[in-house]
């Protein structure tokens, strides 16, 4: 397998994570009590910045390098692993936003009601992005008759 399928395979697996991580701390601020020990001190951006720098931006960065190395040939493998990435962003990202209303007011931020929309719209470039490779023909070696 050559290194362009293996970042896109570490992609997919970044933004996995990414949506899991979302999804847990959207869970965990709608179900803790509030006087809970472990939520007295809890501040979401920071977590949400935290999650966004080791997550979705390594995530983004891999999926752009594979799409660099392989949009001279085209590649349906890695095409199709860039989309997957893509649809596991937009789904969690929808699971995320789907939580918002249950949260508390003080835990509600800009960052806790704005970063579920960007991640959402930003995953469709991603699948576009991935849908190139898979639509990118080969090129025909010349033949050299002399």
């Amino acid at each position: 397998m050559a290194i362009e399928k293996w970042l896109a395979v570490t992609s997919v697996a970044l933004f996995t994570m990414f949506a899991g991580e979302m999804i847990s701390v959207y869970n965990f601020m709608n179900t803790v009590p509030e006087d809970a020990v472990v939520a007295q001190g809890f501040e979401p951006d920071p977590k949400l910045i935290q999650f966004v720098s080791i997550g979705v931006a390594p995530a983004g960065i891999l999926a752009a390098v594979a799409f660099i190395m392989s949009r001279n040939y085209g590649s349906k493998q890695i095409g199709i692993l860039i989309i997957v990435g893509g649809i596991i962003l937009l789904v969690g990202n929808i699971i995320s936003y789907s939580m918002i209303d249950s949260i508390r007011d003080s835990y509600l931020t800009d960052a806790v009601k704005y970063l579920p929309i960007l991640f959402t719209i930003l995953s469709a470039p991603v699948m576009a992005f991935g849908v190139s490779l898979i639509l990118k023909r080969k090129k025909r070696p010349k033949k050299e008759f002399f």
